[in-house]
Protein backbone atom coordinates (compact mmCIF):
# COMPACT_ATOMS: atom_id res chain seq x y z
CA UNK A 1 0.00 0.00 0.00
CA UNK A 2 2.82 2.42 0.74
CA UNK A 3 4.23 2.34 -2.63
CA UNK A 4 0.92 2.83 -4.10
CA UNK A 5 0.71 6.37 -2.37
CA UNK A 6 4.41 7.35 -2.69
CA UNK A 7 3.71 6.99 -6.82
CA UNK A 8 0.42 8.67 -6.06
CA UNK A 9 2.21 11.42 -4.46
CA UNK A 10 5.23 11.60 -7.10
CA UNK A 11 2.89 11.58 -10.02
CA UNK A 12 1.07 14.66 -8.53
CA UNK A 13 4.11 16.16 -7.31
CA UNK A 14 4.85 15.54 -11.58
CA UNK A 15 1.77 17.02 -12.53
CA UNK A 16 2.31 19.95 -10.10
CA UNK A 17 5.60 20.79 -11.81
CA UNK A 18 4.11 20.59 -15.43
CA UNK A 19 1.24 22.47 -14.76
CA UNK A 20 2.30 24.78 -11.58
CA UNK A 21 -0.90 24.19 -10.23
CA UNK A 22 -1.82 22.35 -6.68
CA UNK A 23 -2.80 18.63 -7.05
CA UNK A 24 -6.83 18.60 -6.60
CA UNK A 25 -8.30 16.66 -2.94
CA UNK A 26 -9.91 13.87 -3.67
CA UNK A 27 -13.41 13.54 -2.59
CA UNK A 28 -14.00 11.84 0.90
CA UNK A 29 -16.79 9.55 -0.98
CA UNK A 30 -14.30 8.83 -3.16
CA UNK A 31 -12.11 7.75 -0.79
CA UNK A 32 -14.60 5.77 0.74
CA UNK A 33 -15.45 3.71 -2.14
CA UNK A 34 -12.34 3.07 -2.32
CA UNK A 35 -11.57 1.46 1.10
CA UNK A 36 -14.93 -0.66 0.56
CA UNK A 37 -13.43 -2.30 -2.45
CA UNK A 38 -12.23 -5.41 -2.36
CA UNK A 39 -8.46 -5.98 -2.28
CA UNK A 40 -7.76 -9.77 -2.30
CA UNK A 41 -9.79 -10.78 -5.08
CA UNK A 42 -8.78 -10.16 -8.63
CA UNK A 43 -11.79 -10.63 -11.65
CA UNK A 44 -9.96 -12.12 -14.44
CA UNK A 45 -10.63 -9.30 -17.29
CA UNK A 46 -13.38 -10.75 -19.82
CA UNK A 47 -13.07 -9.51 -23.33
CA UNK A 48 -15.98 -8.83 -25.28
CA UNK A 49 -15.82 -10.05 -29.10
CA UNK A 50 -14.41 -7.59 -31.36
CA UNK A 51 -17.61 -5.60 -33.28
CA UNK A 52 -16.69 -5.61 -37.27
CA UNK A 53 -15.57 -2.51 -38.08
CA UNK A 54 -18.61 0.54 -39.19
CA UNK A 55 -19.05 2.11 -42.19
CA UNK A 56 -19.91 5.83 -43.98
CA UNK A 57 -23.78 5.38 -44.46
CA UNK A 58 -25.03 8.16 -46.69
CA UNK A 59 -28.79 8.72 -47.56
CA UNK A 60 -29.98 11.23 -49.93
CA UNK A 61 -33.85 11.73 -50.14
CA UNK A 62 -35.73 9.90 -52.52
CA UNK A 63 -39.02 9.84 -52.81
CA UNK A 64 -39.03 6.38 -54.48
CA UNK A 65 -37.09 5.12 -50.91
CA UNK A 66 -40.56 5.74 -49.34
CA UNK A 67 -41.74 1.46 -48.82
CA UNK A 68 -44.24 -0.10 -47.36
CA UNK A 69 -42.29 -2.66 -45.96
CA UNK A 70 -42.34 -1.80 -42.01
CA UNK A 71 -43.64 -2.62 -38.61
CA UNK A 72 -46.79 -0.96 -39.23
CA UNK A 73 -48.86 -1.23 -41.75
CA UNK A 74 -50.41 2.26 -41.92
CA UNK A 75 -46.46 3.75 -42.63
CA UNK A 76 -44.37 4.20 -45.42
CA UNK A 77 -40.22 3.80 -44.23
CA UNK A 78 -37.24 5.18 -45.76
CA UNK A 79 -34.15 3.41 -44.46
CA UNK A 80 -30.80 5.32 -43.76
CA UNK A 81 -28.50 2.35 -44.35
CA UNK A 82 -27.56 2.70 -40.55
CA UNK A 83 -28.21 -1.14 -39.79
CA UNK A 84 -26.37 -2.21 -42.75
CA UNK A 85 -23.68 0.19 -42.28
CA UNK A 86 -23.27 -0.78 -38.60
CA UNK A 87 -23.58 -4.31 -38.43
CA UNK A 88 -26.82 -4.39 -36.65
CA UNK A 89 -25.74 -1.96 -34.25
CA UNK A 90 -28.49 0.38 -34.65
CA UNK A 91 -30.89 1.23 -37.47
CA UNK A 92 -32.56 4.34 -38.15
CA UNK A 93 -35.54 5.73 -40.63
CA UNK A 94 -37.61 8.42 -41.34
CA UNK A 95 -41.25 6.92 -41.00
CA UNK A 96 -44.30 8.51 -43.12
CA UNK A 97 -47.89 7.73 -41.08
CA UNK A 98 -50.06 7.68 -43.74
CA UNK A 99 -53.41 9.81 -43.17
CA UNK A 100 -56.33 9.78 -42.04
CA UNK A 101 -55.35 8.59 -38.99
CA UNK A 102 -57.86 5.41 -37.91
CA UNK A 103 -57.30 5.02 -34.27
CA UNK A 104 -58.95 1.45 -34.77
CA UNK A 105 -55.86 0.06 -36.77
CA UNK A 106 -53.11 2.56 -35.03
CA UNK A 107 -53.90 3.15 -31.14
CA UNK A 108 -52.88 -0.95 -30.50
CA UNK A 109 -50.65 -0.39 -26.84
CA UNK A 110 -47.44 -2.37 -27.36
CA UNK A 111 -43.64 -2.33 -26.17
CA UNK A 112 -40.31 -3.11 -28.24
CA UNK A 113 -38.03 -5.04 -26.74
CA UNK A 114 -34.32 -2.84 -27.31
CA UNK A 115 -31.42 -1.26 -25.60
CA UNK A 116 -32.55 2.57 -26.86
CA UNK A 117 -34.88 4.15 -28.96
CA UNK A 118 -35.37 7.97 -30.04
CA UNK A 119 -38.10 9.73 -31.87
CA UNK A 120 -37.85 13.27 -33.84
CA UNK A 121 -40.98 14.92 -34.91
CA UNK A 122 -39.56 16.23 -38.81
CA UNK A 123 -42.77 17.04 -39.64
CA UNK A 124 -46.57 17.40 -39.11
CA UNK A 125 -47.42 16.43 -35.30
CA UNK A 126 -47.99 13.27 -33.27
CA UNK A 127 -50.03 12.14 -30.32
CA UNK A 128 -48.99 9.47 -28.36
CA UNK A 129 -49.16 7.83 -24.79
CA UNK A 130 -46.54 6.42 -23.06
CA UNK A 131 -46.96 4.45 -19.94
CA UNK A 132 -46.24 6.58 -16.64
CA UNK A 133 -45.90 9.95 -19.28
CA UNK A 134 -49.85 10.18 -20.01
CA UNK A 135 -50.43 11.38 -23.72
CA UNK A 136 -48.14 13.94 -25.26
CA UNK A 137 -48.24 15.71 -28.58
CA UNK A 138 -45.52 15.93 -30.22
CA UNK A 139 -44.99 19.14 -32.47
CA UNK A 140 -42.02 19.57 -35.59
CA UNK A 141 -38.84 19.82 -33.74
CA UNK A 142 -40.37 17.63 -30.48
CA UNK A 143 -37.66 14.87 -29.80
CA UNK A 144 -38.31 12.03 -27.20
CA UNK A 145 -36.77 8.67 -25.98
CA UNK A 146 -39.03 5.83 -25.46
CA UNK A 147 -36.99 3.27 -22.46
CA UNK A 148 -37.13 -0.64 -22.84
CA UNK A 149 -39.92 -1.73 -23.17
CA UNK A 150 -42.11 0.84 -22.16
CA UNK A 151 -45.83 0.74 -23.23
CA UNK A 152 -47.17 2.75 -25.25
CA UNK A 153 -49.34 4.13 -28.34
CA UNK A 154 -49.96 6.63 -31.19
CA UNK A 155 -53.20 8.08 -30.56
CA UNK A 156 -53.22 10.29 -33.12
CA UNK A 157 -51.63 12.22 -35.81
CA UNK A 158 -51.56 14.83 -38.67
CA UNK A 159 -51.56 13.79 -42.39
CA UNK A 160 -48.04 15.32 -43.25
CA UNK A 161 -46.21 13.81 -40.40
CA UNK A 162 -42.56 12.30 -40.55
CA UNK A 163 -40.18 11.29 -37.71
CA UNK A 164 -36.71 9.95 -37.59
CA UNK A 165 -36.27 6.87 -35.82
CA UNK A 166 -33.26 5.63 -34.14
CA UNK A 167 -33.11 2.14 -32.37
CA UNK A 168 -30.38 -0.27 -30.88
CA UNK A 169 -30.12 -2.79 -31.72
CA UNK A 170 -31.83 -3.25 -35.21
CA UNK A 171 -33.22 -6.53 -34.76
CA UNK A 172 -35.81 -6.37 -31.92
CA UNK A 173 -38.82 -8.23 -31.13
CA UNK A 174 -41.94 -5.65 -30.88
CA UNK A 175 -45.13 -7.13 -28.35
CA UNK A 176 -48.90 -5.70 -28.46
CA UNK A 177 -50.54 -5.95 -25.21
CA UNK A 178 -54.57 -6.16 -24.79
CA UNK A 179 -55.68 -2.75 -23.53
Amino acid sequence: MAKKAKSRSASQAAVKKRSGAKPTARSTARKAVKAKAPTTTAKPSIKKPARPKQRIAISHHREEDFKADGLRTYAKYRDLGIAAASHGLAQAHVIRLQGPCNPDEVSKLHFHDVEFQMVYVLKGWVKTYMDGEGETLMKEGSAWTQPPKIKHMILDYSDDVELLEVILPAEFRTVELKA
